[in-house]
């Protein structure tokens, strides 16, 4: 078994978003003190945190300070410098590590490192010119999808190639610097979008939250459903990639696996090395959820076999939505509603959520989204 580190024990996050925000309530709940590096004064984690140190995620002495002032640290997102994040493990506790976060930050080491481990993915190459995709494209048959292998989230940094009209489109309005990086994926004819979080307990006992099925619009996780209606093959197929990525990574923290499903045929899609958006109903309709369960993996606890309490709806509150479920709020007490505090509300942004349990109550719930959706 690995240390384990005791309340009240300092815990310092990098990153002050809603991620953070529930990372922070459920260490707090548990009796940890709480640091946040953030460049938001008023960030939701910084809201609820003990003390915050405001200043850029690249301020190398920030980063450092915090690393000072905290028995453990964790971060909510990838895009965080691992020079310095080596140098800050030196100070304090990185249960992590950097390997993870290394592979995850780059698309192209994340599907070579799947790829070595026998996990399936779409066909990919590597791209750092107009020429490469010319040359790519005889390989990776369209449709496809060109990506940056760094950066870029919810649809940014992607680029769809329908047919040649639209490779010759790209080809001639080529949209990034030159030598930069990039990735060209095979379109999957998916027909489900599935994903299951993942950790390593202070046990090195593998645990896994329930399979869900995720519907995405303009590229933004707009629902999950818990569980996911699985045949027991392809049950079991998830649970032995989910176990098979977990202990090669030796994970601590959760870790967020993104697939498509074409029949039974599962292709992973991406790796989430920290909480994720489709694992956010386990607040509430899991035993343990995928905050706690962080949390208690970075700390080097043990946790019990996660169990679904009963059916269960996200459904992600978008920019202006979350004025028309603020005000709805009174007329549903079934909901489990979640307003992360942000102070901008803009077009596309993840305001909130709203979980409920019970096969009635998510159906009201998927209707309602339909219905006041921002989509």
């Amino acid at each position: 078994m690995n240390k384990v580190i005791l309340p009240p024990a300092t815990i310092g996050i990098v990153g002050g978003g809603q991620l953070g925000q529930m990372l922070a309530l459920s260490a707090k709940a548990m009796g940890y003190r709480i640091i946040v590096l953030d460049p938001t004064a008023n960030a939701p984690a910084v809201q609820v945190a003990d003390e915050a140190i405001i200043a850029a995620y690249t301020d190398e002495s920030a980063l450092l300070q915090l690393a000072e002032q905290s028995d453990v640290l964790t971060y909510e997102f990838e895009n965080i410098s691992l020079t310095t994040l080596q140098l800050a493990s030196k100070r304090a506790a990185l249960p992590q590590g950097t390997k993870m976060l290394a592979l995850t930050k780059n698309r192209l080491r994340e599907k070579d490192f799947l790829s070595q481990h026998a996990i399936p993915v779409a066909n990919y190459e590597a791209i750092n010119s107009p020429e490469a995709l010319k040359e790519a494209v005889k390989q990776i048959k369209l449709p496809a999808i060109l990506k940056t292998a760094e950066g870029g989230y919810d649809g940014h940094g992607q680029w769809d190639i329908g047919d040649l009209d639209d490779l010759a489109q790209l080809l001639e309005h080529w949209p990034v610097t030159d030598n930069q990086e990039l990735i060209l994926e095979e379109k999957i004819n998916f027909n489900r979008e599935l994903s299951v979080m993942v950790t390593m307990d202070g046990t090195a006992a593998v645990r896994t939250w329930p399979i869900v099925e995720n519907e995405h619009v303009n590229h933004v996780l707009n629902e999950t459903r818990a569980p996911a209606v699985l045949s027991l093959a392809l049950e079991s197929q998830i649970q032995t990639i989910a176990t098979s990525i977990a202990q090669a990574l030796n994970l601590r923290g959760v870790l967020g696996i993104e697939m498509f499903v074409q029949g039974e045929t599962v292709y992973v899609n991406e790796l989430a090395p920290r909480p994720h958006n489709s694992g956010h109903y386990s607040i509430e309709a899991t035993n343990i959820s995928q905050f706690e369960g962080h949390i208690r993996s970075i700390v080097g606890l043990a946790i019990p076999p996660i169990k679904l309490l009963a059916p269960s709806l996200m459904h992600n509150l978008l920019g202006t939505t979350l004025l028309t479920a603020r005000q709805d709020f009174i007329h549903h007490p079934e909901w489990h509603f979640h307003d992360y505090g942000k102070a901008d509300i803009k077009a596309g942004r993840k305001m909130g959520h709203i979980t409920v349990l019970g096969n009635e109550d998510v159906q009201q719930l998927h209707e309602w989204g339909q219905q006041h959706g921002e989509n």
